[in-house]
């Protein structure tokens, strides 16, 4: 049996918050939910972000297809109440800080199951490195889970490439800037230092510590807190 916390918010912060929103993840911690679930997309930039549906007109002030539309103007739009749509680091930083389970749903469009799935998983796996609370990656993609159980045993196996180490390194540091663009996020930061008892120049060398990490500390850390070999598939509905 895998032990999971009995309620989840869906999207976010179910129909309390604008959905696959920061705000509404952070609502969900205020009221005490112990697990979220959001769906991830790609960008036409390439960038997974926040986002359910394959077009922007339900949840947005936008128009058009998620995978055809570039980070510069998905990241301007009004996902409801002020709230703009999140890209994935973000919404994984905050899951660690409240330490909150994350159900991570790949939401492929139509055509990038297997570039969604590559994406969010070793994405997935780099976010949640040494977390006390590990995430859940679920799919209604088949095809999807496959490539993202593959990917996760590659990474334990092999670890990164020097592409993907510097990929996602050139990610987290080139987006650090939004971590503390607010008064908000800069006390989040602070209760998350506080918290979690990190130095005080947490903030001044996060980017150098990001630099710094390797290919071999990256495969050490997977090696650590994943084990492929206990990963199981569930699942839910009618067979396929």
């Amino acid at each position: 049996m895998i032990p999971l916390p009995r309620w989840f918010a869906h999207r976010g912060g179910g129909s309390l918050a604008p959905e696959n929103t920061l705000g509404g993840i952070r609502l969900a911690a205020r009221l005490g939910f112990a697990a979220v679930e959001f769906d991830v997309m790609l960008s036409g930039d390439g960038t997974p972000v926040l986002i359910h549906d394959e077009t922007l007109e339900r949840t947005t002030n936008g128009a058009g297809p998620v995978s055809e539309t570039a980070d510069a103007v998905l990241f301007a739009l009004d996902a409801g109440q002020g709230e703009r749509i999140p890209r994935f680091s973000e919404a994984a930083a905050l899951c660690r800080h409240y330490g909150l389970l994350a159900n991570v749903e790949i939401k492929p469009a139509p055509g990038h199951e297997i570039r969604t799935a590559e994406v969010v998983a070793s994405l997935t796996a780099e976010y949640w490195r040494g977390a006390a609370v590990q995430p859940l990656i679920s799919s209604f993609s088949l095809a999807a889970l496959a490539v993202a159980r593959e990917v996760v045993q590659r990474f334990v196996a092999d670890g990164p490439t020097a592409a993907e180490l510097q990929a996602a390194k050139a990610f987290l540091v080139n987006g650090f800037a939004l971590r503390i663009d607010s008064n908000r996020k800069l006390l989040d930061n602070v209760a998350n230092i506080a918290w979690n008892r990190l130095p005080l120049d947490y903030l001044n060398t996060w980017t150098r510590q990001i630099e710094r990490v390797s290919a071999a500390d990256v495969q050490r850390a997977m090696a650590r807190v994943l084990q492929p070999e206990r990963m199981v598939t569930v699942v839910v509905g009618a067979a396929p």
